[in-house]
């Protein structure tokens, strides 16, 4: 990619990544969900991380306004046109602008834009995707899922990575920056709370007691803490015993395996939806992964 991120010439106009690409597939799994909820866990451990998302974000007046706009952002890049994805990009590194403060436990400065936490951000995220979807039951190779990282480091680009700062690309280096990070991270007070939040469903009045909403989602959350590292649910205060992630398995693949027997109309996004009428019917079958993962 050139130096300029949102230059024209940088994206296809076709877009950033083809039906036949890792990230088509993994995207468009139902693990995502859990993806998702594990990344938000683990970038909360980032102290500078969660001072930025709480002095500036809306997560508790506007939850899912903001799980909405950062699926909206994963559906644009992924599979949207080549002004769909600089769009995205854009709107992201413009709010990343305004994104500045200091980490009130520490006095130490942050900004939305350093490097060091747009890869930190990025790497909880595409590895949280990549572990949720394996042990949900999505079959990727060793191969695939280096392809995964690798096509994903793009966008570690796309938002402001500068080209001559290292982002992850393998497993083998994910792993590495994640084992060299740790001394950073901790679980703040603010990180805390924001687990706590998530704990609980956002609903309201009726909907908190009349619908199945509150219990399905106080599954799906359990099941991402149990998919956490175990070092990071021990910085959490939480069991890191084996047996945690031998249960979060099971119910990963057991959520997955409910999920795919909905509608594909329930499962799919506007953006996948989209791309499937803008691509041949033959390639997205090719590229999309079998209901049983294998």
């Amino acid at each position: 990619m050139n130096s300029d991120p949102l230059n024209p010439s940088t994206v296809p106009r076709s877009g950033l990544f083809t039906p036949e690409s890792v990230s088509w597939a993994v995207h468009a799994d139902p693990s995502m969900v859990l993806g998702g909820l594990r990344a938000l866990f683990l970038q909360a451990l980032h102290p500078l991380a969660m001072a930025g998302v709480a002095q500036h974000s809306a997560f508790r007046e506007d939850p899912w306004g903001r799980l909405y706009r950062t699926a909206h952002f994963i559906g644009a890049v992924t599979y949207g046109t080549g002004g769909e994805v600089r769009e995205a990009v854009d709107r992201v590194r413009r709010a990343h602008v305004h994104v500045r403060g200091t980490d009130p436990q520490t006095s130490v400065p942050y900004r939305a834009d350093d490097p060091d936490l747009l890869v930190w951000v990025h790497c909880a995220e595409v590895g949280s995707f990549l572990e949720a979807a394996r042990r949900s039951g999505l079959a990727l190779s060793a191969v695939e899922a280096d392809t995964y990282l690798a096509e994903q480091s793009l966008v570690a680009r796309l938002v402001g990575v500068p080209e001559d700062y290292p982002v992850p690309s393998n497993t083998e280096d994910l792993d590495s920056y994640m084992t060299a990070v740790r001394p950073v991270l901790r679980a703040t007070p603010a990180a805390r709370e924001a687990m706590r939040f998530a704990a609980l469903p956002p609903l309201h009045g009726w909907a908190l007691l009349a619908t199945p909403l509150c219990p399905a989602w106080a599954t799906l959350v359990g099941c991402a803490i149990g998919l956490l590292p175990s070092w990071a649910r021990r910085m959490y205060g939480l069991p890191g015993w084996p047996a945690t992630d031998h249960l979060a398995t099971m119910q990963a693949k057991l959520l997955r395996q409910t999920a795919l027997r909905l509608p594909s109309s329930w499962r799919e996004g506007p953006h996948l939806t989209a791309a499937r009428r803008r691509h041949a019917p033959d390639l997205w079958t090719a590229a999309a992964p079998s209901p049983q993962g294998s």
